[in-house]
């Protein structure tokens, strides 16, 4: 799933990474524990997160996690978004709470597979 129809389906603000709005999706993950992420992810998901620091940012940069999705309306500070940005992050924000906006992207055809094998 391309990174743009991931805004369309979750209402998603694009808060930096335009660039990587083409960029194909494979499987998506929803956590709030950063060491399940480091422990439990596979390359090319979206992680979809409640958890509002910059540790966020660098166990993606560290899992080659190139799109964060922020739930419940949450908004990142400036300082994460700049980390995001140096490290070429896309940095999305939804109202959704996150068992709805993982079951719009799985409706949508996103699978965890890959993630959690």
């Amino acid at each position: 799933m391309l990174v743009r129809d991931i805004v369309k389906t979750l209402d998603a603000e694009i808060l930096t990474g335009e660039e990587n709005l083409e960029l194909d999706i494979q499987a998506g993950c929803g956590a709030d524990l950063m060491s399940d992420v480091m422990a439990f992810v596979k390359d090319n998901v979206i992680l979809l997160t409640g958890l509002i620091n910059v540790q966020v940012v660098r166990t993606a940069e560290m899992m080659d996690i190139k799109v964060v999705c922020f739930v419940r309306g949450k908004q990142p500070t400036e300082q994460i978004i700049e980390l995001a940005k140096s490290k070429g992050i896309t940095i999305l924000s939804t109202k959704n709470p996150m068992f709805i906006a993982c079951g719009l992207l799985y409706k949508a055809g996103l699978t965890g597979r890959g993630v959690w094998d």
